[in-house]
């Protein structure tokens, strides 16, 4: 093992201050007479990780003082069963957000259900519609994840403008979003992928790498450059407890700053779940353009 020299970017510091940011606008926004936020979380089925999934997502928006409007819907249900819920909630003015928990079951088809959700309530930030706004730069909500990493870098002042930054996948989820949230920030972004020739000797060159994969410890201490900032958003449950998709113990020993797992990226999720939850109702009410 080598020794670490790494700053942690905790990222649980991260989302407890914007939880903290988002409980204190909800607060100003039902003290001035709008009604709460309400986030609509739909779940199909009983798969336990998602069920575990979900009621995290309903205790941080309750404890960030938002209505939880979640529906729980039977396993066996229909795709137009689902269709109408959906359309129910985004007709709700009660519902400022919708998020539908993904995997749906096999039969259901995901990609149609989650085209129903309307951008403005797309508080997951992956519909469609809200992927070409991203992909234009127009306003939107933007994913999750990638919105988490980028919060998470700016509260660690890692500078993006003009930084070479190399993304390791290219998932909808998280990779390709990535890429255009970063260029957003300025920086130069290269994206990997499983075709990538010769993987270790382009992520070297980041002065920032975010690595979202799926296999874990993918990125050793070959792959990253000395005093690079390495986001990890990886986690995997092995024999050895969970892990990411940077083999964390050695690349510690090279990397300048980098995030643990868990207690870096996945956090975040949640809390820019909330944040995009509160800018939803904030431009439902007329708050913001």
């Amino acid at each position: 093992m080598t020794a670490q020299t790494a700053r942690i970017m905790d990222g649980t510091v991260s989302a407890r201050r914007v939880r903290s940011e988002v409980a204190t606008a909800v607060a100003t926004m039902t003290q001035d007479g709008h009604p709460a936020p309400g986030l609509a979380t739909v779940l199909i089925g009983d798969d336990p990780a998602s069920e575990v999934y979900v009621r995290n997502k309903r205790r941080a928006c309750s404890a960030a003082g938002m209505r939880d409007l979640h529906r729980h819907l039977p396993g066996d249900i229909g795709q137009d069963e689902v269709a109408a819920v959906l359309d129910e909630l985004a007709a709700n003015p009660d519902v400022s957000g919708i998020l539908l928990q993904l995997p749906v079951p096999a039969h259901l088809d995901a990609e149609a259900l989650l085209a129903r959700i309307p951008a403005a309530k797309d508080v997951d930030g992956l519909t469609p519609a809200s992927a070409g706004a991203l992909a234009q730069g127009r306003p939107g909500l933007r994913p999750c994840t990638p919105a988490g990493v980028i919060r998470l870098l700016q509260d660690h002042q890692v500078a993006l403008a003009g930084t070479e930054v190399t993304v390791v996948g290219r998932s909808v989820l998280v990779g390709r979003p990535m890429v255009q949230l970063l260029t957003e920030q300025d920086a130069t972004v290269t994206l990997c992928h499983s075709r990538t020739r010769d993987l270790d000797q382009v992520c070297r060159r980041a002065e920032v790498l975010v690595v979202a994969a799926g296999v874990p410890g993918l990125i050793g201490p070959d792959a990253v450059r000395p005093g690079a900032t390495v986001v990890d958003v990886g986690i995997h449950r092995t024999e050895h407890g969970l892990r990411g998709d940077v083999d964390y113990d050695r690349v510690a020993g090279v990397a300048g700053r980098i995030t643990p797992v868990p207690g870096g990226v996945g956090p975040m999720t949640i809390a820019m779940l909330l944040a995009n939850t509160l800018r939803a109702a904030r431009i439902q009410a007329g708050l913001l353009p």
